[in-house]
């Protein structure tokens, strides 16, 4: 694949994901014995990567992950999806980036996250993907890497006239206002919202007025989610906004989705993202990159399961 080829470059963090399932967490000081355990590759950025992916379009990935088993099984994992791994680097300085996961029969989680290699993605990373990065059609970044080096990939996609899609979580109460004025798409879902516009945001109407804040500090267009309310768009040259509404969902695992309307995916991934916020990624994303929308969304966010 070329660097020409390639319509979506995505800047993110890569985790394995180590999933225990239990009847219930355990409480400080405790063991019991779970039912279930396996291993997956998470992260807010390599999911949507393999999301993409699975859209159809050409992505490639910018990460960091170590020199151990857990990164170079990610890097296969990348391949086997299609995915162009030339930017993802590997260092001995830190290991792959890791989540120990605990999921109750509710659905419920406790999770501790090592962020490790991410962490090291720095600029001459970045450097290196700039070619991709200029030719692409789509950025997408997130905040589980350095905020800065998000930052910077944004800037660098936006001098090159590329399209940025911006997911600010996890949400960081003192993020820069350059995010803002980078992002042509600033997605993110209601606990995020309320944490960086400092009001409620519960319903439809309250994700109207925070969405109309977020405009004005400089997004191209909003989109919050709203769970079981589905979400709601909003976009700087339109003065109303779009509700999009979801089908309720039984939630089975919330890990890592900060909603609990997900179910898993009936081929055994991990959780399936709700049907808002499918339609949202899937519509923005072919949208931006002028492809007819795929809106197969079992095969779109399928879990990246990896073994049991």
């Amino acid at each position: 694949m070329t660097e020409e080829a390639i319509d979506v470059v995505v800047v993110g963090s890569c985790m394995t994901d180590l999933v225990s399932q239990a009847p219930r967490l355990p409480r400080a000081g405790e063991t019991i014995h779970g039912h279930k355990f396996f291993i997956g590759f998470g992260g807010k950025g390599a999911n949507q990567c393999i999301q993409a992916a699975r859209l159809g379009v050409k992505t490639a990935m910018v990460c960091k992950v170590g020199k151990d088993f857990f990164g170079d099984n990610y890097i296969q994992n990348f391949k086997d999806n299609g995915v162009y791994t030339d930017f993802v680097g590997q260092t001995s300085d830190a290991a792959t980036g890791a989540a120990s996961i605990t999921v109750n029969d509710a659905g419920e989680n406790a999770i501790v996250i090592v962020a490790g290699a991410n962490m090291l993605l720095g600029r001459e990373e970045l450097q290196k993907a700039l070619p991709a990065i200029s030719h692409a059609k789509v950025l997408v970044c997130q905040l589980e890497i350095s905020p800065q080096m998000s930052l910077q990939a944004l800037r660098m996609a936006r001098n090159s006239r590329v399209k940025t899609i911006f997911n600010p979580a996890p949400a960081i109460p003192d993020l820069d206002p350059d995010f803002y004025k980078v992002s042509d798409v600033f997605c993110c879902n209601e606990s995020e919202a309320k944490l960086l516009t400092g009001s409620s945001v519960t319903n439809v109407e309250e994700a109207h007025r925070a969405g109309q804040e977020l405009l004005k500090r400089g997004c191209g267009s909003v989109i919050i989610t709203l769970g079981p309310q589905g979400s709601v768009v909003l976009k700087a040259q339109e003065s109303t906004s779009k509700h999009i509404p979801v089908t309720a969902a039984t939630a089975v695992d919330t890990t890592r989705t900060g909603r609990r309307t997900e179910r898993r995916s009936r081929r055994g991934g991990r959780s399936q993202p709700a049907r808002a916020s499918q339609l949202i990624h899937g519509k923005c994303m072919c949208h931006l990159i002028d492809r007819p929308p795929d809106l197969t969304f079992t095969k779109l966010c399928r879990g990246q399961r990896q073994q049991s």
